[in-house]
């Protein structure tokens, strides 16, 4: 059983991750000269240094000027069980209009039930959203009549932080037994999102417990300077759809020493995000960490600049994983996994375009998303399946400039592993293993 004090929790979190970050070597240079000169940009200072520059323009100011603390409990809040919503309404609305830096607080060991709830800005000055209980949502199915894809939204916020150590639960189970994939009988809805970050600026979550969520835990959907450190998410492995954390049309995102354990992606990454980084990432069970899907619907998808560095995947049906549809444009570009461990892992590097998660067969088609310069560096560990290594890429836009370095991954049945290869463009460096026949 998970503790039920998180910040005890999450110290030892801190303490596992630091011992595992020192266990790995060094970031190596990249061998295509073009993508160098991207992700040089996308790792280094600059690419963040507008958000470092104004978090400390904001910790200057907020030494030198009052700060205002909201706490929900004097708006209203009763944490007994029942609704709790319109005390959170009330502490936002009175820390967003405030001219000084305002902290709204949510006690600990006190449990807050809410409605789907928008947060909404721009606000007049920083605010922290300090959480220090427990936060959970409404079980009732009518609550989330006008919206099911959301529960808890923070919309157009700058310099935002959100942390404290405490838990927000998607009281999700009930989602679950009535979601098409878990009961075929069922007809499929969507369930909600249950924390999204929108149109946000300047955001930083930490030290927070994800858990239960409804659909996917954490989305940032269009945010720009972003980080997410020392996050715990977690819920059952076969949970339906669980993502830990969702990356959509986001820029300069830096996801941290965080262990997501659920039932789909541990992370994933769609079109229209550029310069994203996840490091110290334990994983599984889950999904892997996904750069996809795109290209659904023949639409167009970009993603760009992904650095997936120190992670360890532990029983996932997938490793580090591409995928895109038939018919789709666009492009899935200067990407490295680098420093990973398998364990048990179904998966552990697969390309797939062609991808087709619905009932019917998908139809082929001319046109795909462009997979191009992704390096698969210093990688090793074990396969639950006899392909270790599965590229399987488009006839018409072949998978172009994948590196393969140093990579040695074996198989749990001690039966030698395979590689799979099928339209692709591929080098090796150093010692590889599988590798195409």
């Amino acid at each position: 059983m998970i503790p039920q004090h998180p910040p005890k929790h999450l110290l030892i979190l801190f303490i596992v991750l630091t011992f595992f970050t020192c266990c790995f070597g060094s970031y190596q240079q990249n061998p295509f000269a073009n993508f160098h000169e991207n992700v040089h940009k996308m790792i280094s200072k600059p690419a963040f240094s507008s958000f470092s520059k104004q978090t400390r323009a904001s910790s200057s100011t907020t030494s030198s000027s009052k700060i205002v603390l909201i706490n929900v409990d004097d708006f209203g809040a009763k944490a007994n069980g029942r609704d709790d919503s319109e005390a959170f309404k009330k502490a936002w609305e009175k820390a967003c209009s405030s001219k000084q830096t305002a902290i709204i607080i949510v006690p600990k060991n006190k449990i807050y039930h809410l409605k789907p709830l928008t947060f909404s800005g721009p606000c007049r000055s920083d605010l922290s959203f300090k959480i220090y209980g427990t936060i959970k949502a409404s079980l009732k199915m009518r609550d989330y009549e006008d919206d099911r894809r959301h529960w808890i939204v923070f919309d157009n916020v700058q310099n935002l932080r959100v942390k404290g150590g405490g838990i927000i639960n998607g009281n999700g189970r009930m989602w679950w037994r009535n979601s098409c994939k878990i009961n075929k009988s069922k007809p499929c809805k969507h369930a909600p999102t249950a924390v999204t970050f929108i149109d946000c600026k300047n955001l930083i979550v930490s030290n927070l417990w994800f858990k239960n969520a409804q659909q996917m835990h954490l989305t940032f959907q269009n945010c720009i300077n972003v980080r997410a450190l020392n996050l715990m998410v977690t819920a059952p492995g076969n949970s339906p759809n669980t993502d830990g954390i969702h990356v959509t049309g986001t820029q300069n995102i830096r996801i941290r020493n965080s262990v997501i354990r659920t039932g789909d992606d541990c992370i994933s990454i769609v079109s229209g995000s550029k310069n994203v980084e996840a490091t110290d990432i334990i994983c599984g069970p889950g999904h892997g960490i996904s750069i996809g899907s795109l290209g659904a619907g023949n639409s167009g998808a970009e993603v760009s600049n992904v650095l997936v560095n120190r992670a360890t995947f532990s029983g996932t049906t997938n490793g580090v994983r591409i995928k895109t549809w038939q018919g789709g444009s666009g492009y899935a570009k200067n990407i490295i996994f680098q420093n990973l461990i398998m364990k048990n892992v179904s998966n552990p590097i697969i390309i797939d375009q062609n991808y087709c998660d619905q009932d019917d067969p998908c139809p082929e088609k001319k046109s795909a998303v462009q997979v191009s310069n992704v390096i698969y560096r210093s990688i090793k560990g074990t396969s639950a399946s006899e392909v270790a290594m599965k590229f399987d890429c488009s006839e018409s836009f072949p998978c172009q400039g994948i590196l393969l370095q140093d990579i040695i991954l074996g198989n749990v049945e001690d039966e030698p592993a395979k590689a799979s290869c099928l339209n692709v463009n591929l080098a090796h460096r150093g010692k590889v293993y599988p590798q195409c026949s």
